[in-house]
């Protein structure tokens, strides 16, 4: 158990490093952006005495070490700052600074969570679709359905989000209108609402991340076929699709629980695109939309939230495998 504990530890330690590297990376990135804040709000004709004025007030006129230092330690005690695009212009230029502004964490949380319910409705679709896919391919390697199965998952993801989600919106919204085109979410809605102006993105993002997660599973399973203990399980007589569900899928997880763990951090931080196409109010949207206004620290919150998601999913596939595997317990 000291093995395992240290083990963890040590992915724990390097996700963390990870991050703060990576927290680097997006705050050289985000002021690397032609112009800022102030100009995007003024426009052309505004006077440099009122750019600077704003700039000062918000801080931009200081290095950008000291900018990033004051934002790594809020960052680390909870506070990812305020918005620009929620300030109160008045109270720049006059002596009531701080009124009439929102803190990036009041906006971000809403549209996270939108994210997180249509992270989830994909996964609850794609992994249960993906597994059944895999095991029937594995059963049925080599026939018409398993080649029909591999040609319509490889297409899939071959295919850009946007060109998926304006097919299902043709044939699920235009042609067939079974489902809304856009997913106007808003807080007091029903579950149900929720679902159906959900389930169009969830079923893009569900073509997406299936082809991964079943092609793995397919292979690991095909891979485990000629083992030893299968081959003695079929001269027990066992049905063939008993041999792979209870035999093989077990020792087949490591490698299909970390697929999964990685698509389920595309799921919410890839889903940028799709909730622009379907203008989702998700955190993608939100990202969108300051980056066109330059608000700097809405930007790069969601940008560190993106990271966040995908280096702790990543860290959980990684110990998933461990866990799942004694030989990696024990590395040599």
């Amino acid at each position: 158990m000291s093995t395992l504990f240290r083990i963890i530890l040590q992915r724990l330690l390097l996700g963390l490093l990870t991050l703060l590297i990576v927290s680097i990376v997006i705050f050289a990135a985000v002021n690397m952006l032609p112009g800022d804040f102030a100009e995007a709000v003024l426009g052309q004709g505004a006077t440099e005495e009122a750019v600077t004025a704003i700039r000062r007030d918000l801080g931009l006129d200081q290095p950008p070490v000291t900018r990033y230092l004051e934002w790594l330690g809020g960052a680390l005690q909870g506070d990812l700052g305020t918005s620009f695009a929620k300030a109160n212009f008045a109270s720049f230029v006059g002596a009531d600074a701080g009124s009439g502004l929102d803190t990036v964490a009041a906006q971000i949380a809403p549209r996270f969570a939108n994210t997180l319910f249509l992270a989830g409705v994909s996964a609850a679709i794609a992994v249960p679709v993906s597994l059944i896919l895999g095991v029937l391919a594995a059963l049925y390697r080599n026939t018409l359905f398993d080649k029909a199965t591999n040609i319509f998952t490889l297409s899939a993801i071959s295919s850009p989000e946007f060109f998926l989600a304006y097919i299902l919106i043709l044939f699920l919204a235009v042609l067939n209108p079974v489902l809304p085109s856009l997913s106007n979410i808003y807080q007091g809605m029903s579950f149900a609402e929720r679902l159906d102006r959900t389930l169009l993105p969830a079923l893009t993002l569900t073509l997406v991340v299936t082809a991964h997660m079943m092609r793995m599973t397919r292979a690991a399973i095909i891979n485990l076929l000629a083992s030893p203990y299968i081959e003695m399980a079929r001269l027990k007589g066992l049905s063939p699709l008993r041999v792979i569900v209870v035999h093989a899928l077990p020792n087949a997880l490591a490698p299909i629980i970390t697929v999964i763990a990685l698509n389920l951090a595309y799921l919410i931080t890839g889903v940028v695109v799709v909730e622009v196409v379907f203008v989702y109010p998700g955190i993608g949207q939100l990202f969108v939309d300051s980056v066109k206004i330059r608000d700097i620290p809405v930007v790069q919150a969601s940008c560190l939230i993106f990271a966040g998601a995908y280096i702790l999913l990543n860290l959980v596939a990684d110990i998933m495998s461990i866990l799942s595997n004694p030989r990696l317990r024990h590395p040599k």
